[in-house]
């Protein structure tokens, strides 16, 4: 799955990577709200192994892409199939230096449009430590609702933390293009 935006180029991970996406997840601001801790010097090829892995999406394996910007990787984007019957997941990140820029939510945006177009899936969701604030206002801004907010429901990096669930439909997208 590869495909282009205005500014911005998804795709899968390429060897060449690796400098980049180390760059993204070295970083405690940006796995603060993840569910693993900062990439180590010492492990992160093969960290980075697990992403090359994840070229195609399938209901047994995670879709791993790269947003590149002037040939450099400022964000990945992972999709997986949930156990509910056409339901896809999305998580993201992206490097400190895309913040502000509206990167994020151009390539979330486009992602969520080819996700319905290429899959015919029913709904996309995304799960969210209730934290990242950053994160919500982005789900809200490529128009995705906010449906549930879990009080102390998962138990991550030695402390009980919230968590959000946003939601969409492609009927939401239609709404959000609007």
């Amino acid at each position: 799955m590869e495909f282009k935006t205005k500014r911005l180029t998804i795709r899968p991970f390429k060897n060449s990577d690796l400098d980049d996406v180390f760059t993204i997840y070295n970083n405690d601001d940006t796995c603060r709200y993840l569910l693993h801790d900062k990439w180590a010097h010492e492990d992160r090829q093969a960290k980075f192994n697990k992403k090359l892995e994840n070229r195609k999406l399938t209901k047994e394996r995670t879709l791993s892409l790269a947003v590149v910007e002037n040939a450099k990787v400022i964000g990945d984007l992972s999709v997986w199939f949930t156990d509910m019957k056409d339901t896809i997941e999305i998580g993201y990140s992206f490097s400190n230096e895309a913040s502000g820029k509206g990167y994020a939510t151009e390539a979330v945006s486009s992602l969520v449009k080819e996700l319905f177009d290429r899959f015919d899936v029913h709904r996309i969701q995304a799960n969210l430590d209730a934290r990242n604030i950053a994160s919500q206002k982005l789900c809200e801004r490529i128009g995705m609702r906010k449906e549930a907010h879990f009080i102390q429901d998962f138990w991550n990096k030695n402390e009980w933390t919230d968590s959000v669930v946003y939601g969409m439909l492609l009927s939401d997208l239609h709404l959000a293009d609007n």
